[in-house]
């Protein structure tokens, strides 16, 4: 190795070093305890451990490395012990400090990202203290409980179920590990609304769900919050702003994969698609205008996130509707395009829109009847989520999401059929 690529290596664990260092020394005037160690006693650690490494590979013997991670956790031991003596009993600085001589190795063996997101990772971690604090004081037991079964159902079941599937057409699309999947996350959707709710409030921690969650699946989204609202009907406003924002990014991702696969079905999908998403966007800042201050500063009981029955429920209506629209497909073949798109839009928006820029791409299928055929998927998808909210939903929510939802379909289809 050159010395130049050396060097490079040692200013990087030393930058680690300082950075987790200053953020020691920050906390230190915040209050915290006695100063362990600061910005430089941090990257003379890293520099350490980056030296050490360099020796040992320069001498081809290991136990250099050895021997000097022992001494650095022998005087990190040393300091704690006499902290300790005084009361102090914290190690997060200490198991930093460990931390920080590892990272200045990894440096030198050219793990310089993993050493990169390490570091940067310990500097946040470090500075959630207050934070983490505040959110362990406000769990429950039924919290953790609900904790413990959404593990159960993602890593034990999830990967038991085959990840394939069974019988010839339409049963070809049953694939239990896929449907099982839906089920994980309409429960992480709810979990992570949960989270959100205990850390920022009422309206900021669902409307970020709702932003984040249509990214995947704006159906579980509005299936997750519809089923709250009927609990806590005071969030009617903030849950139909999440439902609403969900709506809106499903429009932006079809536009996307429109992008990525077919140029010209962009071209055609633009107008009516943006269109529905720039009235779904107006909506959202209406709602979260006339939503302000309702939620805020308001103690709301709220109940463990993971309810397993209503997501079964979902996933069984998912898996019939899956065979349905296969069906239909296979019986009216390409003169039932709007047929069949209407019926795909029923369960998903995603597979309509690849297989109709897939079609057009090949000259299967018009520019235009693709295009029109992925809004009526898009516009059939969306007044399912609303026909949800209206069957599941509290009252209020209904009457919160109904301006939204005509606005909504009468751009989009009417946007598609114009131009």
């Amino acid at each position: 190795m050159d010395t130049t690529a050396v060097i490079v290596r040692l200013g990087l664990a030393f930058v680690i070093g300082i950075l987790v260092g200053l953020q020691r020394e920050y906390a230190h005037q915040q209050g915290d305890r006695e100063l362990f160690a600061g910005a430089r006693t941090m990257a003379l650690v890293a520099l350490a451990g980056c030296a050490a490494a360099l020796l040992a590979d320069l001498t081809g013997v290991a136990w250099i490395f050895v021997a000097a991670f022992v001494s650095v956790s022998g005087l990190i031991a040393i300091s704690y012990f006499v902290t300790a003596s005084r009361g102090a009993m914290g190690l997060t600085s200490e198991i930093a400090a460990i931390m920080v001589f590892l990272i200045g190795a990894l440096c030198y063996w050219g793990r310089m990202e993993i050493a990169a997101a390490l570091g940067v990772g310990i500097a946040v971690l470090l500075s959630l203290k207050v934070g983490v604090r505040k959110f362990v004081g406000q769990i429950s037991d039924q919290d953790v409980l609900a904790t413990l079964k959404f593990a159960v159902i993602t890593a034990i079941v999830l990967p038991l179920l085959p990840n394939r599937t069974f019988g010839p057409a339409p049963l070809d699309v049953l694939n239990p590990q896929n449907i099982w999947l839906m089920v994980v996350f309409i429960s992480a959707i709810s979990f992570i609304g949960y989270v959100l709710i205990k850390l920022v409030g009422s309206r900021r921690g669902v409307g970020l769900t709702g932003l984040l969650g249509g990214l995947v699946s704006s159906t579980a989204v509005t299936l997750s919050f519809t089923q709250q609202s009927k609990t806590h009907d005071s969030l009617a406003k903030p849950f139909a702003l999440a439902i609403t924002v969900a709506w809106t990014v499903m429009f932006a991702r079809v536009l996307v994969v429109a992008a990525v696969l077919n140029g010209d079905l962009l071209k055609a999908l633009w107008i009516p698609m943006g269109g529905a998403g720039a009235i779904g966007l107006l909506y959202c800042g209406f709602l979260l205008f006339f939503s302000r201050g309702k939620g805020d500063g308001e103690e709301v009981a709220l109940k463990a996130p993971f309810e397993l029955g209503p997501a079964l429920r979902f996933a069984i209506a998912y898996a019939v509707i899956l065979v349905v629209s296969r069906g239909a497909q296979m019986l009216l073949g390409d003169a039932g395009v709007y047929a069949s798109a209407a019926l795909s839009g029923i369960a998903d928006v995603d597979a309509i829109t690849l297989s109709m820029a897939r079609m057009a791409g090949a000259g299967t299928v018009e520019i235009g009847t693709a295009s029109k055929a992925i809004v009526l998927a898009a516009m059939v998808n969306t007044t399912v989520k609303g026909g949800m909210v209206f069957a599941l939903g509290a009252v209020s929510l209904r009457k919160s999401i109904w301006p939204g939802l005509i606005l909504i379909l009468g751009v989009g289809l009417g946007l598609a059929y114009l131009f």
